[in-house]
């Protein structure tokens, strides 16, 4: 698999995807309303990217940036087979994967100096812990995280953070995640967690990881992810993944989508069986009425973006 994301006009996020599926993907843009991909590598990192624009009956317009404006650079393809290669090698990192293309500068200009935030100790200290405990729960993106700096100390007549100054801190907290992150050896307990929502799925069970802002929510939203044949569905909110995050254990909701305390305490062993599969420890008592909680549980999951 190929450690990137690819976004597509469509709205689409596929991540990790194949090389075949790149190639799928590249092939496939052309139409009204599909035209493009964004690819950025995993974890992404600011101003590092790659993308292509086709329409049909033209060329293919490709880009790539490797951080500052002059890093910036363009390129046309007429046929898929040399944009595929080059994005292909792209997200390798493999030495002389631009070599099959001729590119030139897109000249944009530096980028603006930023102008530092002008807050106090305690609400510069507020804001940075907020975003250091969204970066810790690992399911934000940078546009997220910057959002959510802007946002955080708003008042009805103040706005005391620019979107520019947000982005910034995201960026500067994100690549500080990022470096903490090349130190984790192995597969991580999130990474066993996905592992063993991933198992469920296959086996007819709905799980979704960090879905919603609460219980209430979850239960009023999971019916609607629920695909042909679905027994039950498992989830945990970002309540939990907060809470998670904060050395507490996983709390995982359950059921059945029948309603019954027989299918519920049935999907809630299911559960717990794959979770164990894993290499996760957890603690239910099986009665349908309490949640699953995963615990002990060393929450260090790795920023994709």
């Amino acid at each position: 698999m190929l450690e990137i994301v690819v976004r597509t006009e469509t709205g689409e996020r596929h991540v990790r995807v194949s090389a075949e599926e790149l190639a799928g993907l590249v092939e496939r843009i052309g139409g009204d309303g599909d035209r493009f991909l964004v690819i950025q590598r995993v974890p992404d990192l600011p101003d590092v990217f790659a993308q292509v624009w086709h329409a049909a009956g033209g060329d293919y317009s490709v880009e790539h940036r490797d951080g500052s404006a002059d890093r910036h650079f363009e390129t046309t393809a007429e046929q898929p087979g040399a944009v595929i290669a080059a994005l292909t090698g792209w997200a390798r990192r493999e030495a002389g994967w631009d070599n099959g293309l001729v590119w030139s500068p897109l000249g944009l200009p530096p980028a603006r100096e930023v102008p530092p935030l002008d807050l106090g100790d305690k609400e510069r200290e507020e804001l940075e812990t907020r975003v250091r405990e969204a970066l810790a729960g690992g399911y934000c993106s940078r546009a997220q995280l910057a959002e959510l700096a802007e946002d955080y100390l708003v008042t009805e007549d103040r706005r005391p953070v620019s979107r520019e100054q947000a982005q910034a801190l995201a960026d500067r907290l994100w690549l500080e995640r990022v470096a903490e992150q090349r130190s984790w050896q192995g597969e991580t307990d999130p990474e066993r967690l996905t592992r063993a929502f991933t198992s469920l799925r296959h086996n007819g069970i709905t799980a979704r990881e960090n879905f919603t802002c609460c219980r209430s929510c979850g239960q009023a939203e999971i019916g609607g992810e629920a695909g042909p044949g679905a027994r039950g569905f498992v989830y945990f909110h970002s309540q939990c993944t907060e809470s998670a995050a904060a050395g507490h254990g996983l709390t995982l909701l359950y059921g059945g989508f029948d309603g019954s305390s027989e299918t519920t305490t049935a999907i809630g062993d299911e559960v717990v069986a794959a979770l164990e599969a894993a290499g996760l420890s957890t603690r239910w008592d099986r009665d349908p009425g309490r949640s699953i909680t995963v615990t002990p549980l060393d929450w260090r999951r790795r920023l994709v973006g």
